[in-house]
């Protein structure tokens, strides 16, 4: 059989790491929650993470990388891989824009790969710059990919305000644990991409060994021979560099070990600074009301009106009776009551306001609803509305003093509760300049909301004190550490009310999921989770899911969760500077090794 000639053999090559690169891609985001129920790799699950997953596919792209032969080819082969990852991550944005919001299929489809591509462009320039910049020492060389690696990660959380759904570092939520109250997702993405880049540098060198020693003399007498640009010049094939290599295993050995835990005192170490904070019996509560009917009258607005009263009903009642299930705080998800307050009017208000302002409860009942605050004529929020008995009490005392039943319902007042969502969702919650034409085509409610301001009062309830999130806010840790500046006011409790239904029965459910558990590792507190079709859950402060509901029931869950009080690591400094020091930490060490490359070049004598 004939061989290919050079030119055709360089092109098929070059295809089948094209192909291998984008399946790593797919399996990037597949270790985010692996999405597949009837079929599964070792070590996956149904909907959980799975960290060795992404560093294995993260270090085919390394591998893809030291093959590539030119900037440009490792360029395009980042992009390729990224844009395979974020689309596997986020697709299900076709079923918020084409399902819900009535966009044609095909543009919904260009939609998702046009932002995915745009995305993975920050991603093609650190592979350019791996390859232009690569230093010798494959060690430098692992924490240059990680740092590059890790600044597309960062200047992703940035752009249009931020959209870094599915970062890498959400599949280490488990096997990298313990670095998460210290250094939080970005971080552990850092550690991730050094640990991928040695393992595609252990199978390279590997490839490469076997090569020298199988090949013929004239081959092994070249040093280096058939080692990939990026791996450079090694001592390694030679006897007199068998000692260094010996040394350098154990130094990732070492390193592999602390990063994956290094033992149950290590996993325990950023968190020590935290203590419990008593305890609080709450209840979620999941309307499961379907997205396409949620704001129509007949249908989703009328269930959402009488479901959600008659559980706040309940838990009084069952306040009133002593019982031991009775709960201190009811939580409603986002926008569970999808009116402004003073579009239901007091034949509404009048039996909830009653029922919580009642005296003679020995543990009170307080409550949190989702609803939009403001008004059509001078802008609106997504906000959460806290009732507490005395502030239920006052409103009521507001709604019998109005005499006339035409004026318009108004109970907001000094003593109630409100979170005012500050991170707003491009597209479905505000419209970024030049885009009022795409949202247009859409058909979305309540699509432009007015922004809240960063670090709100938390609320004092049952001995604890609530910082409220909504939706995907939780993306967002050192947004939710401003709330942590002054320790002794620091949340005892973080919760999220989000309304997934957008995106219907599929990953996006399990991939929140864990970015709230992550939350919770980052800065030490539990997470309780109110939504509209799941996942409603309590995870506690080491990221353990303890309670959860069914997606896509209607249904409430009770638990008990701890508080807790101190602050770990990551809450401390981030709280201080933001991802500043992460910036910092990574632009210095790309800068340091760059310009050290280009001192060597540098002619002698």
């Amino acid at each position: 059989m004939s061989q290919l000639p050079p030119g055709r053999r360089a092109r098929s090559g070059a295809a089948v790491w094209a192909l291998l690169c984008l399946l790593a891609g797919g399996l990037q985001a597949a270790a985010l929650a692996w999405p597949f129920p009837g079929w599964s790799l070792p070590g996956t699950a149904p909907g959980q993470p799975c960290g060795w997953l992404q560093i294995a596919s993260l270090a085919v792209l390394v591998l893809a990388l030291q093959r590539s032969g030119g900037v440009g080819r490792a360029a395009w082969r980042g992009w390729l891989f990224a844009t395979a990852w974020l689309v596997g991550t986020f697709w299900w944005l076709f079923v918020s824009m084409h399902t819900y919001g009535g966009l044609a299929a095909w543009m919904a489809v260009l939609a998702v790969l046009a932002l995915a591509g745009a995305l993975a462009l920050y991603y093609a320039l650190a592979a350019a710059l791996l390859y232009r910049w690569a230093p010798v020492s494959r060690s430098a060389q692992a924490l240059l990919f990680a740092a590059l690696w890790t600044l597309a990660e960062l200047a992703r959380g940035r752009w249009l305000t931020g959209f870094p759904w599915g970062a890498g570092g959400y599949a280490q939520v488990d096997l990298m644990a313990a670095w998460a109250p210290l250094v939080g997702v970005y971080g552990m993405g850092f550690g991730a991409a050094l640990l991928a880049y040695a393992l595609a540098s252990g199978v390279a060198w590997v490839g490469a060994a076997l090569g020298y020693w199988l090949g013929s003399p004239a081959r092994r007498s070249v040093p280096g021979s058939g080692i990939p640009p990026l791996m450079a010049r090694s001592t390694a094939f030679q006897g007199d560099g068998l000692w260094r290599t010996a040394s350098t295993a154990i130094v990732w050995l070492a390193l592999v070990w602390s990063l994956l835990g290094g033992g149950e005192a290590w996993r325990a170490y950023g968190q020590r600074d935290t203590t419990s904070a008593g305890t609080l019996r709450v209840w979620l509560l999941q309307g499961n009301v379907a997205q396409d009917e949620k704001f129509e009258a007949g249908t989703g607005v009328a269930q959402a009106l009488a479901w959600y009263p008659q559980q706040i009903s309940a838990a009084v009642a069952a306040a009133k009776a002593g019982m031991a299930n009775a709960p201190q705080l009811v939580v409603a998800p986002e926008t569970a009551l999808p009116l402004l307050p003073q579009q239901l009017g007091p034949e509404f208000w009048q039996p909830l306001l009653d029922g919580l302002a009642q005296p003679g409860v020995a543990v009170p009942v307080s409550t949190l609803l989702g609803l939009p605050l403001g008004s059509f004529s001078q802008g609106y929020t997504n906000s959460a509305w806290g009732l507490s008995p005395a502030s239920a009490a006052a409103a009521r005392a507001q709604l019998t003093r109005t005499t006339d039943p035409q004026a318009p319902v108004n109970l907001v007042s000094d003593g109630f509760y409100r979170y005012d969502k500050h991170h707003l969702v491009p597209f479905g919650e505000f419209i970024p300049p030049l885009f009022r034409w795409f949202i247009d085509l859409m058909r979305i409610p309540l699509g432009d909301f007015n922004r809240g301001t960063l670090g709100q009062a938390p609320w004092a309830v049952g001995g604890q004190r609530l910082a409220t999130n909504i939706c995907y806010e939780d993306l967002f840790g050192e947004e939710l550490a401003a709330s942590f500046r002054d320790p002794a006011q620091a949340p005892t409790v973080l919760v999220n009310l989000s309304n997934i239904a957008w995106f219907g029965d599929t990953v996006a459910i399990d991939q929140h999921l864990h970015i709230s558990r992550l939350r919770a590792l980052e800065l030490g507190r539990p997470m309780l989770r109110a939504t509209n079709t799941g996942a409603t859950a309590v995870i506690d402060h080491r990221g353990v899911v303890t309670h959860q509901l069914p997606r896509l029931t209607r249904d409430r869950l009770e638990a008990t969760v701890q508080g807790r009080s101190g602050t770990t690591p990551y809450a401390r400094w981030t709280a201080q500077w933001g991802l500043g020091p992460l910036w910092g930490v990574c632009l210095v060490l790309v800068l340091l090794i760059a310009a050290s490359r280009r001192r060597a070049r540098l002619p002698h004598g």
